[in-house]
C-alpha cells in the first residue's frame, strides 16, 4: 500500500522496539495547541467482502474532520493493519495538518494476513504519546483520541498485552497529554463482543463500541461518529479533562 508521507515535512519517531511512526516537523506548526488523531484500520483477510466500504467510511471521516471548525487544531496519522500479508502496522501518513491531507488519495485497502490487534494498538497509543510528548515539551497544548477498527480478535501480534497497558496508563497519567480517548470498534463482530470487551479492558482501553454489520449505512455511522468524536475531543482541550460528547453507541 503506498504511503502518502512526504519525508520532507515529516520526521520520524520511534515508540520502542521497532516500532516508528512519522509526524509533521514541530518547527513548521502553526497553533499553539493541536489533538493528535490515530485511525487505524483493521485490512486482515476477513475484511475482503466490504473492503471498498471501509475505505470509503475512512475517507468520509477525514473529510469531514478537515471541515471541522477546529481542523487547524488536528493532526491526524491513518495506519492499517496487519502489513500486507505480514504481522505489524503500516503508516499510510503520519501525523500531519488536516490541510495536508487528501482523503480522496487514500489508496485501495489491500487485505490479506492475521489480526495484530495489540501492535495496532500499541501503535496508535504510542505514537501520540510520544510525538504527544514532543510537543508537550516545546509548550503546546496537546491532547489525544485514537481509533482502532476491527473486525477480530488479537492472534499475530508482536507487540505484547502488557506493551499496550503501560502506554495506555502513560496516556491517562497527565504528564504527557492533557487527556486521552481510546475507543477499540467492532465493525461486522458482533460474535466477538464478549471477546473484544475483555480486549479492552485488558488493555485499559477507554471503551469498546459495536458498530454492527458491515453495511453501507453502518459504515456511514461509523464515518460520522470518528468527526463527531475528534471534534468533541478537540474542542474538550484547554479544559483539563477529555470531552464528555463521546458517544457510548454508533
Amino acid at each position: 500500500m503506498p504511503r502518502l508521507n512526504d519525508n520532507d515535512d515529516l520526521q520520524t519517531f520511534q515508540i520502542g522496539g521497532n516500532f516508528n511512526f512519522q509526524g509533521a516537523r514541530i518547527a513548521n506548526l502553526g497553533a499553539t495547541e493541536y489533538t493528535l488523531v490515530t485511525i487505524a484500520v483493521d485490512v486482515s483477510g476477513s475484511v475482503a467482502g466490504f473492503k471498498k466500504e471501509l475505505r470509503q467510511s475512512l475517507v468520509t471521516a477525514v473529510d469531514a474532520c478537515r471541515k471541522s471548525p477546529r481542523s487547524d487544531n488536528i493532526l491526524l496519522r491513518v495506519v492499517t493493519f496487519p502489513k500486507f500479508m505480514n504481522t505489524g502496522v503500516e503508516e499510510m501518513h503520519g501525523f500531519k495538518p488536516l490541510s495536508d491531507v487528501d482523503p480522496a488519495a487514500y489508496p485501495d485497502l489491500n487485505v490479506g494476513g492475521g489480526t495484530p490487534l495489540c501492535d495496532a494498538c500499541y501503535s496508535a497509543i504510542g505514537a501520540i504519546n510520544s510525538y504527544g510528548e514532543q510537543l508537550s515539551d516545546q509548550d503546546f497544548g496537546v491532547n489525544g483520541i485514537a481509533f482502532i477498527i476491527t473486525d477480530g480478535g488479537e492472534n499475530t501480534s508482536k507487540a505484547t498485552m502488557k506493551m499496550v497497558r503501560d502506554e495506555a496508563q502513560r496516556s491517562v497519567s497527565g504528564e504527557i497529554l492533557e487527556s486521552m480517548i481510546t475507543v477499540l470498534v467492532g465493525i461486522n463482530a458482533s460474535a466477538l463482543n464478549k471477546e473484544l470487551e475483555r480486549f479492552r479492558r485488558e488493555a485499559g482501553l477507554t471503551q469498546y463500541i459495536d458498530a454492527g454489520d458491515a453495511t453501507p449505512k453502518k459504515l456511514a455511522k461509523l464515518a460520522d461518529f470518528v468527526s463527531q468524536s475528534v471534534s468533541s475531543q478537540s474542542q474538550a482541550l484547554g479544559t483539563g479533562g477529555p470531552s464528555r460528547n463521546i458517544a457510548a453507541v454508533i
